[in-house]
């Protein structure tokens, strides 16, 4: 099931499901995940027995994360993601020693560390408002007690190892929000981290679980599914009479595989009747604010407080002009008008980044696309005709809120970028890329006419060229490649600051092939290792020269990313040639 569909399900009747929450629910607010754990607990354990020093940063480094796991395999520890490689990393670091045990959660776990993330923030509004009324979870962490209190002012007390007994009697008495901690709070003696431990759950608790199994469906999100007496007892859920009444949605990570203990769980469940999903998500934050966004009634006074990060906004003034030379230049051009309007494409399937990305990349063609509820379009309709052929039905105008912020969507910021690239390109011989959150226009080398580049030139030397001496032998991942080339480039992205938006401008080196960029780091550091003050100054300079066709100081340019008149189909774009500055130094 796709995450469009589930999020229509759950809007329906959000209170119908119990929630299951893993490690991954808290990752986004600074708590490490089982994974993370491991990571550390190995790292701990090379360092003592090989008098090493590396440190948890040092575990980012791949070659020391390889050197790590190579040697634990060595000493026979599990093979990695092996359903008993957590509890045999805690039993051989921690023995039965159960306090040395807490002191290591409580430290990793510290409440200190807790930064809530936009999904904690909505699931504390969904458990304070009664949208959510059950959840389970395997964490220690204090998470959902802090979102809880951040976003309604409320407590909320887990039912966990030394307080079982009253859970069973909660569900049944429908005493809600109820939350339960499985595996135990850190903050007290009885924690579920040892294999002996792990190889039951606590009768109470588990009673609890299997009986809320008859009333709600289940979401489970953030959980790998690797402890086996967990996996068990949703298994034991399965005998009830009526099972996840509401079906079961299990959450894994887009692109990633649902490891066998999962795909057998709802393979079961199916057998019983029940509906049983997997759903592919980005992340936890982005799968609880689509939810979030969708539910027709949100409780008043909490979405201030869920998104806060888009209804707190920061008003940086720009000084007055007023006085001698600016302190510092800024590398960002005004934009004085941007498009609202578009095509909507109309197809017999609902349009998903899974069922037309492969479509587009395949074809060949000049769209600007994105995908909200629709699949949004700039471009020759002739051309949609032509990739989608008989799954195209029509197209209609749209008009869309162009400020991001006030929505919350970042694709919206993707697709206006992506025109404003098409646009300087389209006149320039400069060829277009996206990397990262970003456009990147880079110098085409096959250009006939390269006058443009010029004032480029006059501070780079050659803007394309050839790294002399530079090969990269084959790998598992790529061909051999006996030729790198680079080509001068800029950075373009939009940014809102003092509530207006900006153009940002990144001059930067473009490494042909792009996974070679990570062999001529030498070679970069080399060429780009004077662009500093007056240089940037230049080359910032000159990138606008040439993305503005030579216009003068303070100048409005317009530009379509299409030929012809601007309209739904052809976005149009309008930018001074002059960047912004910092405040002046005042007159004597």
């Amino acid at each position: 099931m796709d995450r469009f569909e589930f999020t229509r399900l759950f809007c329906e009747r959000p209170q119908s499901y119990a929630w299951f929450l893993g490690a991954g629910a808290s990752r986004n607010a600074n708590l490490p995940t089982a994974e993370d754990i491991l990571t550390d607990l190995k790292r701990r354990y090379y360092c003592s027995e090989e008098n090493q020093e590396y440190s948890t940063k040092d575990m980012q480094n791949e070659a020391v994360r390889s050197t790590v796991e190579a040697y634990v395999k060595t000493r026979g520890f599990p093979e990695r993601w092996a359903p008993e490689e957590y509890t045999t990393y805690f039993q051989t670091i921690f023995g039965e020693d159960r306090e040395r045990q807490r002191r290591y959660i409580i430290g990793m776990l510290a409440e200190d560390r807790v930064r809530l993330a936009v999904g904690n923030r909505v699931f504390g509004a969904l458990l304070a408002s009664g949208l959510a009324r059950v959840a389970y979870t395997t964490n220690f962490d204090t998470v959902v007690e802090k979102s809880i209190a951040e976003i309604a002012g409320k407590s909320l007390s887990a039912f966990h190892l030394e307080g079982a007994h009253g859970a069973i009697a909660a569900i049944n008495n429908e005493a809600y929000p109820f939350y339960c901690k499985l595996h135990g709070d850190f903050r007290y003696d009885s924690i579920k981290n040892l294999q002996a431990d792990l190889a039951s759950q606590n009768e109470d608790l588990s009673r609890s679980l299997v009986n809320a199994a008859n009333r709600f469906g289940l979401i489970v999100v953030g959980y790998s599914g690797r402890d086996a007496s967990v996996m068990g007892l949703l298994r034991e859920a399965l005998d009830n009479s009526n099972p996840f009444p509401h079906g079961v949605f299990w959450m894994i990570t887009k692109g990633s595989a649902a490891p066998k203990p999962v795909t057998e769980f709802i393979e079961a469940a199916r057998v019983r009747g029940v509906t049983a999903e997997m759903v592919e998500i980005e992340t936890f934050d982005t799968l609880m604010l689509r939810l979030w966004r969708n539910l027709t009634e949100r409780p008043e006074g909490m979405d201030e407080k869920v998104r806060k990060g888009r209804v707190d906004a920061v008003s940086l003034p720009i000084p007055e002009t007023d006085g001698d030379r600016p302190l510092m230049r800024y590398n960002a051009l005004p934009v004085l008008s941007i498009p609202d309007t578009c095509f909507i494409l109309e197809l017999k399937t609902k349009p998903t980044w899974e069922t037309v990305g492969p479509t587009l990349r395949e074809a060949d063609h000049n769209l600007i696309t994105t995908v909200d509820d629709d699949l949004m379009a700039w471009g020759d309709l002739d051309d949609a005709q032509s990739v989608f052929g008989d799954d195209f039905v029509g197209s209609s105008e749209h008009s869309f809120e162009s400020d991001w912020r006030k929505t919350g969507r970042l694709h919206i910021k993707k697709f206006l970028e992506d025109g404003i690239g098409k646009a300087f390109a389209r006149t320039r011989p400069l060829l277009m890329r996206r990397r990262g959150s970003g456009v990147v226009l880079i110098v085409d080398k096959m250009a006939d006419d390269v006058g443009i580049f010029e004032p480029l030139h006059a501070i780079t030397g050659k803007t394309t060229g050839t790294i002399a001496g530079l090969s990269i032998p084959e790998t598992e991942e790529h061909d051999a490649v006996n030729k790198v080339d680079f080509a001068e480039s800029v950075r373009i992205s939009l940014a809102w600051g003092d509530d207006r938006l900006w153009l940002l401008l990144k001059p930067d080196v473009w490494i042909w092939p792009p996974f070679a960029r990570r062999h001529a780091t030498q070679w970069l550091e080399k060429r780009r290792g004077d662009r500093r003050n007056d240089k940037h100054d230049m080359l910032l300079s000159a990138w606008i020269s040439v993305l503005t066709d030579g216009a003068g100081r303070a100048e409005d340019v317009t530009l379509t990313a299409f030929e012809g008149e601007s309209g739904p189909g052809n976005p149009s774009y309008r930018i001074s040639s002059r960047t912004g500055y910092s405040n002046k130094r005042g007159r004597r």
